[in-house]
């Protein structure tokens, strides 16, 4: 934006306020307006997300905050329109500007274009996202135009935004032209690109990352879960703007259909080609806290059950967009007559929370102590226990654990890396013959750490450079498939997580000396007795870190990840969205040498770390790391 532009707040009585076209005699002011009582609200969030405090030993970095972000995207932004006699650069800075105000349709940055081409440009075709807004220059290459003029604009490009509002990480030099011809005085821009281009402080102000759900497609492993079923909902994460009502674009944005990467292991309930009826323009809840949705006549000869796994998608897809909670969903016929109507307390049935404990369950944290065995504790208790059955005994040898869902069943891998076991937490209970051996030499090239997602698949990579394998192991017990991963281009996996849901799985990846984090979507093919599965659209996550030392799953959508900078010191625990997008949570400082990370995709548990200076320890709901167990490894909750 021009340098010589001032962005100041709109006060009570300025004509500004409410989006009055009107403007000052001094220079082009972005419009923006404080919402109410968000101020004290924001300084309370500051105060609770600042940096959190370290234990005693272990190396700490610092690390940068910008409060006067989090102020900024409280504040409501109205566009410009363009002034009488403005030269080319001046008329292209004030639409990229006009581009960024709150406005649903762009009507102010549409009165800088030609009228053909504000009949030809589509604001939602995709968004460009820079690291800062564009650099304006008249393009030196564009030579002598008789019919107008042709204006550059450059800068460092860091990610994209499709029509189908998902956000993809793509790094590289951005270079666009914009070209603007002469009416009468006046200079209009008569071709230019399609969609949005903005710095990514504007982005993050406008825009807030949405889940939308979509139901799985469990192939062959359909029915596993006999307490899950096969109404498994999935996360698929989309960027929508945040104040140009929020409920109605969150709807259509599901009715669109999954994104195209998590397109091949979903479905959605709704007819192809259902819409909102003709007339539905914005959503509201009414008085009972009841979200009405009427649609065209593509749903209107549904029956009740799948009306219902319908009103389960709307459910949980704009429950975080209301001011108030919801208590319903009724959908209706174009007609307005009632299709179906789903409580919240009917939702539980469909509830993703439900395979990833958020449901009131505070799950117990586990960790192999300095004995080998398998401890666990609650947050109010200060000493860890050996957990029932084998996998506590002092003779239980173990490197690594991990807890199935429903804290019944573990799974461990001993220390020197070769063996995988699976036992009952019971008392007295054995821990059996070793379900898969591998062949590697040492502990670092054996298995890895396993996971287990709520459909009662195991999953374990086998490290061994002469035989580096993933596999799953179906209820723990079955024998082990061989799991392709075709996009892992020579690489070792090194760690992985798979999600509650089973659909997307985390990898840590070694390749060329180097460890990043990829994640890649389950698809599940064949029959039950000869099922084939692939991890599929591995790509990565866009995180500015040269090596990963560890990630795990934060959310329906979400992963902490610890790693290194280029300089090589560990400085940095952040959280990533799973379409590679920054979380709207502030980077932690972390303890020194982090080797492993746990958390919970409810979000309702302490984060917990095994370091190498400071063993395990966890981080308390008031910003502090306070030590679990000086010596120890591989803290875990189940999962």
């Amino acid at each position: 934006m021009g340098a010589d532009r001032r962005h100041r707040p709109s006060q009570p009585g300025d004509p500004r306020r409410d989006g009055d076209p009107r403007r000052d005699d001094g220079p082009r002011a972005r419009r923006r307006t404080p919402l109410a009582a968000s101020a004290l609200l924001v300084c309370g969030a500051l105060v609770l997300t600042g940096c959190a405090s370290m234990p005693d030993s272990g190396d700490v970095s610092k690390v940068d905050s910008s409060p006067r972000a989090e102020i900024d995207s409280q504040v409501r932004v109205y566009g410009v329109p363009p002034g009488n006699g403005e030269q080319p650069p001046e008329l292209v800075s004030g639409f990229l500007e006009a581009i960024t105000s709150d406005e649903p349709d762009f009507d102010t940055a549409k009165q800088y274009l030609a009228d053909e081409a504000q009949g030809a440009w589509d604001p939602f075709a995709s968004i460009t996202v820079l690291a800062q807004a564009p650099k304006v220059s008249v393009d030196p290459t564009a030579g002598k135009d008789g019919n107008g003029i042709t204006i550059l604009l450059t800068g460092t490009q860091l990610a994209t935004v499709d029509d189908r509002h998902a956000y993809e990480p793509r790094e590289r030099k951005y270079e666009e032209r914009i070209h603007l011809a002469k009416f009468g005085a006046e200079w209009r821009i008569d071709s230019l690109p399609p969609g949005l281009v903005m710095g990514q402080p504007d982005f993050q102000r406008i825009y807030r990352s949405v889940n939308k759900y979509y139901f799985a497609e469990l192939g062959p492993d359909a029915g596993a879960s006999p307490v899950v079923g096969e109404d498994v909902l999935v996360a698929d994460p989309v960027y929508l703007r945040k104040r140009v009502d929020s409920v109605t674009a969150t709807v259509n944005a599901l009715l669109d259909g999954p994104t195209n990467w998590l397109d091949p292991v979903v479905s959605t309930a709704f007819p192809t080609g259902t819409t909102l009826a003709a007339g539905e323009k914005k959503l509201t809840l009414d008085d009972s806290h009841t979200l009405n949705v009427r649609l065209n006549n593509r749903a209107a000869r549904i029956d009740e059950v799948r009306c219902h796994r319908m009103a389960a998608q709307v459910f949980f897809t704009v429950q975080d967009q209301t001011s108030t909670e919801l208590s319903s969903i009724r959908l209706e016929r174009a007609n307005g007559s009632e299709l179906c109507s789903l409580s919240s307390e009917s939702s539980r049935g469909y509830a993703p929370d439900r395979l990833n404990g958020r449901m009131d369950r505070k799950y117990r944290q586990y960790f192999v102590d300095d004995k080998h065995r398998v401890v666990s504790l609650s947050d109010e208790e200060d000493v860890a226990s050996p957990v029932a059955g084998a996998f506590g005994l002092e003779g239980a040898q173990l490197g690594s654990v991990a807890i199935a869902r429903d804290e019944r069943f573990a799974a461990g891998v001993s220390r020197d890396g070769r063996l995988l076991y699976t036992s009952v937490l019971e008392p007295g209970a054995q821990r059996g013959v070793a379900r898969l051996t591998s062949r590697a030499a040492s502990p670092d090239n054996g298995l890895t750490t396993p996971s287990w997602d709520a459909l009662g698949g195991l999953w374990v990579a086998d490290r061994d450079p002469r035989r580096p394998r993933l596999l799953r192991l179906q209820n723990g017990t079955g024998t082990p498939e061989e799991v392709r991963v075709p996009g892992l281009g020579g690489g070792r996996i090194t760690s992985l997580r798979i999600s509650s849901d089973g659909m997307r799985l985390a990898l840590l990846v070694e390749r060329d000396g180097h460890t990043t984090l990829q994640l890649g979507r389950v698809e599940r093919r064949g029959t039950a007795k000869a099922p084939e599965i692939t991890v599929e659209g591995l790509r990565s996550i866009g995180l500015k870190l040269e090596d990963v030392d560890a990630a795990s799953w934060a959310g329906d959508s979400r992963l902490v990840v610890a790693g290194h900078e280029s300089r090589g010191v560990q400085k940095l625990l952040m959280y990533v969205e799973t379409d590679g997008s920054p979380a709207d949570i502030r980077t932690i400082l972390a303890p020194g040498g982090i080797q492993t990370l746990a958390a919970t995709e409810g979000q309702n548990r302490p984060l917990l770390a095994g370091a190498k200076e400071d063993g395990i320890v966890r981080l308390t709901t008031n910003g502090d790391w306070e030590s679990v167990a000086k010596a120890g490894a591989g803290p875990v909750y189940p999962g």
